[in-house]
């Protein structure tokens, strides 16, 4: 079993590294394999609409987004972490978001995923709300914790001052892999997900 964490923050070794390393530590505690795909000194370019990835699969732009969109489809979870900016994401990952879901979206339904947002003090929550929108467009199960996924700090030794958003991560380490767990014993007794429907699409301008 395996989980790929995204690290949306520009900066190696901040606050959103060190959430991420609660969670990993946890994760592997719990037998579950994890990789970690920064976004630090990526430069990603934004959607620009075209739909080249409906007919061939991919996004049209051939780096990282191509890359980690593989490596998703065969995971079994996702989980992915920003800094706060502005009360939102990060600017690369909504970039590399928006990519990623137009583009590959439909091959993660079904795989447990989790938001993770930091910040200094204020903003997590409309970060956290973001993230969730877009696995909740792909029929992806979305994880909780004990609280929502926030951990406090302007760096990362603030971080290991926020005991409970410390222990937020810990608990929603286990709740992934027991999600995890439980979808593969599922499946391995012949429960598998459902179908869902082609998309209808509503217009109302005529």
């Amino acid at each position: 079993m395996k989980v790929i964490l995204i690290n949306g923050s520009p900066h190696q070794n901040g606050t959103t590294a060190r959430a991420l390393k609660e969670l990993t530590a946890e994760l592997n505690n719990c037998g579950i394999e994890t990789e970690t795909v920064p976004m630090a000194g990526k430069v990603i370019r934004g959607c620009i609409g075209c739909y080249y990835c409906r007919k061939n699969g991919k996004c049209v732009f051939n780096d990282e987004v191509n890359e980690v969109a593989q490596k998703i489809k065969s995971a079994d979870g996702l989980i992915i972490a920003t800094p706060v900016y502005y009360a939102s994401v990060s600017g690369t990952l909504k970039c590399f978001l928006d990519r990623l879901f137009c583009s590959a979206g439909s091959g993660f339904a079904f795989k447990p995923a989790a938001a993770v947002a930091v910040a200094r003090r204020a903003g997590t929550v409309s970060a956290f709300d973001e993230i969730n929108k877009y696995f909740s467009i792909c029929n992806m199960p979305i994880v909780s914790s004990s609280y929502w996924n926030n951990v406090f700090g302007a760096n990362g030794e603030d971080a290991e001052r926020d005991g409970e958003g410390l222990q937020t991560m810990r608990n929603l380490a286990k709740n992934t892999a027991w999600l995890i767990s439980c979808i593969n014993a599922g499946k391995a007794a012949g429960i598998n997900p459902p179908s869902p429907e082609k998309t209808s699409r509503t217009n109302f301008i005529k």
